[in-house]
């Protein structure tokens, strides 16, 4: 084989910057999605679900086994925040929060992460929450698995 195989895949969660809820407006909540999604095409990185809520995102990403996940994430939240403030031109600052977690999938439980991720506002609505793939509440400590970006 001339090039590495691989089937890594990544559920990444981080939130708004104490958990703000500036992702409240849907059209901005889009926007942000779509930057994401083109920081991963950037990067090579597949992009196979975003959701959310008001204050924080998931991400279900295959990256390459080049792309590290700190710099993928780092890249991510960068580009979105960067393009909120400096081309949408909110007038409140956006801003995430440092840390993030990053979880390895397995290629059976892609689908069921996928689901999670894509009904995000339903799972909230309905406290129906996996808690180890939820971010922490503002001063909380960080879970096992979560970290600092």
């Amino acid at each position: 084989m001339r090039s590495p195989y691989t089937q890594l895949y990544l559920h990444l969660v981080w939130s708004t910057w104490d958990r703000y809820p500036h992702l409240a407006d849907l059209d901005l909540r889009q926007r942000v999605y779509e930057c994401i999604n083109a920081e991963c095409t950037r990067r090579r990185a597949d992009v196979l679900a975003i959701g959310g809520i008001e204050d924080h995102v998931h991400v279900l990403v295959r990256p390459p086994a080049t792309v590290a996940p700190a710099d993928l994430v780092k890249h991510m939240k960068g580009a979105s925040s960067h393009m909120v403030n400096y081309h949408i031109g909110r007038p409140d600052y956006f801003k995430w929060q440092g840390g993030y977690g990053a979880f390895s999938v397995s290629k059976r439980h892609v689908p069921m992460i996928h689901d999670y991720v894509l009904r995000q506002e339903e799972h909230h609505r309905e406290q129906r929450l996996f808690e180890p793939l939820e971010p922490p509440p503002p001063g909380a400590r960080e879970k096992p698995g979560h970290s600092s970006g």
